[in-house]
């Protein structure tokens, strides 16, 4: 099935399976243990695909998935770089509490550490609800065995476990063959979009007939910006390929997010082909803003900063039967979000003691209920930046300002010496936040 036959076949589906509470029959498919699939992009800015308003990019599978399901507007991720992110995500936590702020590097004494084995990731939950796990494509929580996603909930890994490979010879930053199949190196050729995608649908169809969670992490748009035909980058033995360079970015940036669209084309179809859809759940969205090299749409700010170019991203959520189709919600979420809303779909309990900072986000997906009022927080370098409603406080270079993102998304206007009552409430939950979660916290990362 090629792309364009793809989009037919899910605006057919789209139209066939309008939301009813009143099916029995939807109701009972999607009962007991539903699937999950998380997708997420690397570095995909909030303007980099057609549903977010790109006109030079192609996406029309993530496309047609926000057509079938519901679109977020006000998505974020936990930070505006790699690792603290996904360390957010994996234990449905802000990242502070498990020490990963920052990038775990592949040069210098961070990659040595990882995502302490302490922790409890979602993957380790559902797994003990009788879920199969897999994880393949990027994991960037720990290079070092003892932190293999392998030994952190996932049965199947295949990947790589630092922040980038060359697309092509699967070489890390560092000069490192970094491509794993659970606890060990074992090469493979290809193009790492297409392998994550191949994995992806080979363990769908393996566990058809019995519950699974898969995540799919993916290195594009990330750098080194390389299509399919292109030469790899890094060689063997520390040499050096041809980098991209001026236009042949930009091309190679567009061709890197199509490839993986279609991708995530194909893992939809198995879905569908199999007859699955009303009893999954699928995810889509990025880690972190685009670098210059992507577009963050309206936004202010790039990859690494607090502007929320940074971090509001692209999400779209989809459950044939369950999400109405065609939605769209300005509902403020973060990626933390997910771990809560994930065991809720499962069923499934956590741990005693275990308390979570993200919310379950089921009712609102499922039956556009209003989540609570909560002030929500972002902490990378030397910024800060605080939410609560429409109103962010942020701090950069020692200086506090405030917006109302509902009247100023780009952040142009700043109302601190107009509200100053908000900006000390902001000021002062955001004190409160930062000793509550680096008390007593060793910093990894």
């Amino acid at each position: 099935m090629n792309r364009r036959e793809f989009v037919k076949f899910v605006a057919a589906g789209a139209a066939a399976l309008l939301f009813d509470h009143g099916q029995a029959g939807a109701r009972s498919r999607a009962a007991g243990k539903p699937n999950i699939i998380l997708i997420m992009a690397d570095d995909l800015g909030y303007g980099d695909i057609g549903c977010y308003g790109s006109g030079k990019i192609k996406t029309p599978s993530i496309d047609a998935l926000a057509k079938s399901g519901m679109k977020f507007t006000d998505y974020h991720s936990n930070c505006p770089v790699c690792s603290p992110t996904r360390a957010a995500l994996l234990t449905g936590r802000y990242q502070q509490r498990s020490g990963i702020e920052g990038v775990v590097y592949a040069k210098g004494p961070t990659r040595q550490t990882g995502l302490a084995m302490e922790e409890t990731t979602f993957a380790e939950v559902l797994e003990k609800r009788g879920y199969a796990t897999a994880l393949f494509g990027k994991w960037h929580l720990g290079y070092n065995v003892e932190f293999n996603p392998a030994r952190q909930g996932f049965d199947e890994f295949r990947g790589y476990v630092s922040g980038n490979v060359d697309f092509h010879s699967h070489i890390d930053g560092a000069g490192f063959d970094d491509w794993w199949k659970n606890l060990e190196k074992v090469p493979e050729e290809g193009y790492t979009t297409d392998l994550i995608t191949k994995h992806g649908v080979d363990f769908i169809e393996r566990h058809k007939d019995e519950p699974f969670c898969l995540y799919l992490p993916h290195e594009a748009p990330h750098y080194p910006y390389q299509g399919r035909n292109d030469p790899p980058e890094r060689l063997g033995g520390g040499k050096k390929g041809r980098k991209a360079k001026g236009p042949e970015i930009t091309r190679a940036y567009r061709e890197m997010v199509e490839v993986m669209d279609e991708g995530i084309g194909r893992i939809v179809e198995t879905v569908r082909r199999l007859h699955l859809e009303r009893k999954t759940f699928i995810f889509f969205c990025s880690d972190n803003g685009a670098t210059k090299q992507g577009s963050n749409g309206a936004l202010s700010g790039y990859k690494g900063s607090l502007w929320e170019g940074g971090h509001r991203v692209p999400a779209v959520a989809c459950w044939p039967g369950r999400i109405r189709p065609g939605t769209t919600t300005d509902q403020t979420v973060l990626g933390m979000d997910l771990y809560a809303t994930m065991v809720s779909i499962a069923g499934a309990k956590l741990p005693t003691g275990l308390k979570l900072d993200g919310v379950d986000l089921l009712g609102m997906l499922t039956e556009n209920k209003k989540l609570p009022e909560r002030a929500l927080f972002w902490r990378y370098r030397k910024e800060r930046a605080v939410r609560r409603g429409p109103w962010k406080l942020l701090v950069r270079d020692n200086k506090a300002t405030l917006y109302n993102l509902d009247e100023d998304l780009g952040e142009t206007n700043d109302l601190a010496r107009a509200k100053p009552r908000m900006l000390k409430r902001l000021e002062d939950e955001l004190a409160i936040w930062e000793q509550e979660v680096s008390a007593g916290v060793e910093l990894r990362a």
